[in-house]
């Protein structure tokens, strides 16, 4: 059961995550890997914060400030300065090592003794107990904190996912939609579309750091090295969440990416179960990011041939 809740718990937090790469590639059609740097950025700023005593919603909020900065950072360095989109992205992630090291410190902060973004609904929870500890759910025990976190990942998760939907329908939402969609359009109707751009990645970077803080939290540290590979993790949840909703609908879209993530970080906690050896990880997450890509095409491929094969006969 730890291995479920912990699973869940993770899924839900990179979220987040996902949500935040679904809006730089599938709505502003942005290759935007700042992601990698952006999510150890929160991770470090919340961490800092809540060592020198600040309260943990503070810490979370300031490294969502901090990744939206990033985000656009990078976009003025693509809309302003006219470097590719890819190449501003790699320049702005390569700058956040230096910067995350100058913010931490060291390469490593530990959480220890600091409250987290749970503290407040574990009281609750504590409280409903009869030993204050832990919750039996099913014949399982599991610690009040682990389900507090839980439950406070589902609450924010779902709240972001929410409020972003709302915003997309928006006549400004719905702008920015089109500035991915048709530019060229957006400029005939008077909008500028270079601002929409830089604010839809500061939008996508800003849920990228909120993701760190909240990973960081329920980690109990921070480290320099914990946003390599993210960016494929984001793509991996997406393709996954289309592959189970479909991409009709925004609405759908969102949720797509959430149960994706949730569905993905499963899966590899099954395969590290199973004896997966953890520095083959990326490999593994790599490997099924290409099969993913890859194997709905040639299935789609397949079936046309066998259907025109039977419609031949």
């Amino acid at each position: 059961m730890t291995l479920v809740i912990g699973s869940f718990t993770i899924g839900l937090i990179l979220s987040l995550l996902s949500i935040g790469v679904f809006i730089s590639f599938r709505i502003l059609r942005f290759c935007d890997i700042t992601v990698d740097g952006t999510i150890t950025l929160g991770a470090s700023v919340a961490a800092v914060l809540l060592v020198q005593g600040h309260a943990p919603w503070v810490a979370t909020l300031a490294a969502t400030a901090a990744g939206a900065l990033a985000g656009f950072v990078t976009g003025i360095l693509h809309t302003r300065f006219r470097i590719q989109e890819i190449l501003s992205g790699i320049l702005v992630m390569t700058a956040l090592y230096s910067v995350n090291l100058r913010v931490m410190g060291r390469s490593n902060v530990p959480l220890l003794d600091t409250r987290d973004i749970a503290a407040p609904l574990a009281g609750v929870l504590a409280t409903l107990v009869e030993d204050g500890e832990a919750l039996h759910l099913a014949g399982w025990r599991v610690p009040v904190q682990d389900m507090a976190m839980l439950l406070t990942a589902f609450l924010v998760t779902a709240a972001v996912a929410w409020l972003l939907h709302r915003f997309l329908l928006t006549q400004f939402g719905t702008a920015m939609r089109a500035t991915g969609e048709n530019p060229q359009m957006v400029r005939a109707q008077g909008i500028n579309n270079q601002n929409m751009l830089v604010f839809g990645l500061a939008c996508s970077n800003g849920l990228v750091g909120m993701a760190g803080a909240l990973l960081a939290q329920y980690q109990g540290f921070a480290d320099v090295q914990m946003g390599i590979g993210m960016i494929v993790w984001g793509l991996a949840s997406i393709i996954i969440g289309e592959a189970l909703v479909g991409k009709t609908g925004v609405g759908l879209a969102i949720v797509g990416a959430m149960m994706g993530t949730v569905l993905f970080r499963l899966l590899v906690a099954i395969a590290l179960r199973w004896g997966l050896d953890p520095n083959d990880l990326k490999l593994v997450t790599a490997a099924f990011v290409f099969a993913a890509l890859v194997l709905p095409r040639y299935g789609k491929q397949l079936v046309r041939k066998m259907l025109g094969g039977r419609h031949y006969a």
